[in-house]
């Protein structure tokens, strides 16, 4: 199954544009502890799949994870970011998503700086293949390849253009991802909002074959008509 996944994701389209603003992995990073399950295992087919993509100024403008001078997504020491990758995750269509199969092996060292300027948080890279990449893959490898490799497929918009667009609404930004991605249906861009309707996250759902398919209710997010704030925060 990982293998038929790799060669499929594979041909996908790469993507036009650098997706942080900068970034520079560290020498050296601070291994973070050991993950400790928030939930039971759960143990499900997986029907679809959800890429989980963060507006990270609005993260990074309120919080006490982003207060953290330590935190490396927020405190510009390995660059500033606009979108990034908060994981890929399984789900299994019955409402309840596979979660903590495994907690071991953890990802090494390496694994976790090759990843860095896609999720610049090394506690968040070992909780999502904890928590979602090992009911997928056997290895942090493996799950943070198809990770990579679905991540690096999309194209994305200039938020920071759109957020001085005059009343933009959600289905602008939902529009803007298709424009940018043949074959994503406007359906497929699930929307996370803060309190006044600030960006948060942006979801994409795909069918177990990674084919981009309709969100469901419940991660569709605020309807097409529905006004958009961007923080850029930079």
């Amino acid at each position: 199954m990982m293998r038929s996944t790799l060669l499929l994701l594979a041909l996908l389209p790469t993507p036009a544009l650098a997706q942080a603003y900068q970034c520079r992995a560290p020498q050296s990073i601070e291994m973070p502890r050991a993950i400790q399950p928030d939930g039971p295992r759960r143990v499900s087919p997986i029907r679809g799949y959800t890429l989980a993509i963060s507006w990270s100024p609005e993260f990074c403008r309120g919080g006490k994870a982003a207060k953290d001078p330590a935190n490396l997504q927020c405190n510009g020491s390995i660059g500033r970011f606009g979108f990034v990758l908060h994981g890929l995750w399984p789900e299994s269509g019955q409402g309840k998503y596979p979660q903590w199969c495994s907690v071991t092996p953890r990802p090494t060292e390496a694994e976790l700086k090759a990843n860095l300027c896609m999720t610049p948080v090394p506690w968040l890279l070992e909780h999502e293949w904890a928590k979602h990449g090992s009911c997928m893959a056997k290895s942090p490898a493996g799950y943070f390849k198809v990770a990579s490799i679905l991540w690096n497929s999309v194209r994305l918009p200039d938020a920071d253009k759109l957020s001085r667009q005059p009343a933009l609404t959600a289905g602008d930004l939902r529009r803007a991802f298709v424009a940018l991605n043949p074959g994503l249906p406007l359906a497929s861009v699930g929307l996370r909002t803060s309190n006044g309707g600030w960006l948060r996250e942006v979801q994409i759902c795909y069918d177990r074959k990674f084919m981009p398919t309709a969100c469901d209710a419940s991660k569709l997010g605020p309807k097409n008509d529905v006004p958009l704030n961007i923080w850029r925060g930079l």
